[in-house]
């Protein structure tokens, strides 16, 4: 494989979690806009994403292919738990 069709490789599968980082976090700009105003953008998306990296290697590594169902499910739902420890969103 050549160096380019790696990085090809590397980056296909990193987009869905970097997608997914990118949506919880505008998301929560638009409906949660006074928690997460505090935070800023940037270390959100990153946390998310590198939340979202480390759950598709997991899939990868666990069910011996990447883009199975389970392993996006399980992409949301840890962002979306990462987020949502990140707004401290169960005080209220």
């Amino acid at each position: 494989m050549s160096p380019l069709a790696a990085v090809n490789h590397l980056l296909n599968f990193a987009a869905p979690a970097l997608a997914v980082a990118v949506l919880l976090v505008s998301f929560a700009h638009i409906f949660m806009r006074k928690t997460a105003k505090v935070h800023g953008w940037i270390a959100p998306i990153a946390i998310n994403f590198i939340v979202g990296c480390a759950v598709l290697a997991a899939g990868l590594v666990l069910l011996g292919r990447d883009g199975r169902m389970l392993t996006y499910a399980a992409l949301v739902l840890a962002c979306a738990t990462s987020q949502w420890l990140l707004l401290r969103a169960w005080r209220g």
